[in-house]
């Protein structure tokens, strides 16, 4: 009725528009073979991830057009991950970039500029040896700070007339748990819907984002606690892959927001502590890699691999949404890089 009073078209004439404008909104139909034939000059299928080994398990990085999560405890090197993409997003396709912008949704206030520009510098010294090198890098991370969960999902809401403006090629939420685990107690009841639904929204813009854009979408995650029937099944895991240090009796670590939000994410790397210097990447959810583990520091230009000449270790992987993490036992001993990887 609208229609007819606002365009003063006949019932017939504002039924044919409905009818284009509809089509007009409706996802375009393709087939297998149009994805398979779609050129990918500027549309990537992989985001390298400079990590060339696990590149190499990846078939070609972090999968644009998904969403890929890095979960971990505090201070295994998350947000130093986060930034090294960041840069590597914004360089040259040349350099394995993506030559766009990024957008660096940050909900802990953990996101840094200078190391920003430390990881540039020093990961990519010839490139970044002029100051115009820096002032494109800066200019092109595009960083949003976000402390309520409504703020966040308004975010999310209004994000896609940016990414045509600005041209980013990256998102990167950082982290997902951390508002909803601020404001919502599972204790209390009702809320665990109330979260999961919130949760599935975001997810749910996160994908129709990268699915249309063809980009990759990057969150982070955080620990939980899950307590468990006693089972020798869990300290046999253990000592299989190397992958969890249980906690007590009946009680793992594992990423945080259950196996419900597990299934929104494509991917999974899981990152853990490995000794009292080093730490771990573990392949825990991919549609093409194989459940494999790989030994890194972080150093002045962010995650390095070791490079030992050995084979990434694969290990027996588990439900994405159970996969236990070995978590730093002692603060005693100082860790390299420390300084730089509160998340």
């Amino acid at each position: 009725m609208e229609l007819l009073r606002l365009t003063a078209l006949s019932d017939i004439k504002v039924k044919e528009l409905l009818l284009q404008a509809s089509k007009a909104a409706m996802p375009e139909h393709i087939t297998a073979l149009d994805l398979y034939e779609r050129p990918d000059k500027e549309c990537p299928v992989f985001f390298p991830s400079s990590l060339l080994k696990l590149d190499a398990l990846l078939h070609g990085g972090f999968p644009t057009g998904t969403i890929s999560e890095i979960a971990g405890p505090p201070g295994c090197g998350k947000t130093q991950f986060c930034i090294m993409l960041s840069v590597l997003a914004t360089l040259p396709r040349e350099l394995g970039g993506l030559n766009g912008g990024v957008v660096y949704i940050d909900t802990e206030s953990a996101f840094s500029a200078e190391r920003l520009v430390e990881v540039a510098r020093h990961r990519f010294p010839g490139h970044f040896s002029r100051e115009e090198a820096f002032i494109s890098l800066t200019s092109r991370v595009h960083l949003y700070l976000e402390s309520t969960c409504h703020s966040l999902l308004t975010r999310l809401e209004h994000l896609e007339e940016e990414l045509i403006s600005k041209g980013i090629r990256l998102i990167i939420l950082d982290s997902v748990a951390s508002l909803v685990r601020k404001e919502f107690d599972n204790l209390l009841s009702g809320n665990l819907i109330e979260r999961t639904n919130l949760l599935s929204k975001e997810a749910a813009i996160l994908k129709y984002l990268a699915e249309t854009f063809s980009i990759p979408v990057v969150v982070t995650n955080q620990i939980t606690t899950r307590i468990n029937q006693p089972s020798s099944h869990a300290n046999m895991l253990s000592v299989n892959t190397g992958a969890a240090i249980v906690e007590g009796e009946g009680s793992y670590v594992t990423a945080a927001l259950g196996n419900t939000w597990s299934h929104n994410v494509n991917t999974r790397l899981i990152l853990q502590f490995l000794d009292e210097h080093r730490r771990q990447i573990m392949i825990a959810k991919s549609p093409i890699a194989p459940f494999a583990t790989l030994v890194y520091t972080i150093q002045d230009k962010g995650i390095v691999l070791e490079d030992d000449g050995m084979d990434p270790l694969l290990v027996r992987g588990t439900d994405p949404g159970l996969q236990q993490i070995r978590v730093r036992t002692s603060i005693s001993h100082a860790i390299p890089g420390e300084m730089w990887s509160h998340q």
